[in-house]
């Protein structure tokens, strides 16, 4: 007999030790994860033609949500930028932002020709008017596409932060600048 089999349910076994799941955890699946974000304006690919994706943790959504209520300002937006320089090339610059309604003249000068704005949606489906979203201009989202947003609490503040970087290589201690494959 081998060493390895499995249970009448399917559990692995090893030795006769059973291994089961904890209550609620798959550990695969044939279905896609579902989003929880949602590009609501200027959606882009990539070179190879896939979305170009910037996904919003429902504890960023959380945060932005709490602030756009403390601040009783419903288009609260969080706008994500790269810019050159930090220690390690590239830097995130992050601003609250006031989106205007589109009839607005100022809307321009906020979200400009070329952002892309994504927008959270719990259910990964129509986001809520209300929704926290981000603002992206083009050439920060080419460098962050894949990325997700999340919000931190630690000892030495909270912050938004970009977590999960497939383009980065290496990023500083503080989480504020990064390097990506050349």
């Amino acid at each position: 007999m081998s060493p390895r089999g499995t249970t009448a349910q399917g559990a692995p076994t090893l030795r006769g030790c059973t291994f089961m799941a904890p209550m609620g955890i798959r550990y695969f699946s044939a279905s896609p994860a579902r989003k929880a974000t949602v590009c609501v304006r200027n959606p882009l690919k990539d070179e190879d033609g896939n979305d170009m994706i910037l996904e919003i943790t429902p504890r960023a959504a959380k945060r932005l949500s709490t602030i756009m209520t403390k601040d009783a300002n419903p288009d609260l937006g969080l706008r994500i930028q790269v810019e050159s320089g930090g220690c390690h090339g590239f830097q995130y610059v992050m601003s609250l932002v006031t989106i205007p309604p589109p009839e607005d003249p100022k809307r321009t000068e906020v979200v400009r020709e070329d952002d892309t704005i994504f927008q959270f949606a719990e259910d990964g489906t129509a986001p809520a008017p209300e929704a926290p979203r981000i603002i992206l201009d083009e050439p920060s989202l080419d460098l962050l596409k894949g990325s997700k947003v999340d919000f931190t609490q630690e000892l030495i503040g909270a912050q938004f932060k970009i977590v999960d970087n497939p383009l980065a290589t290496s990023s500083c201690g503080c989480g504020t600048s990064f390097d990506i494959k050349a």
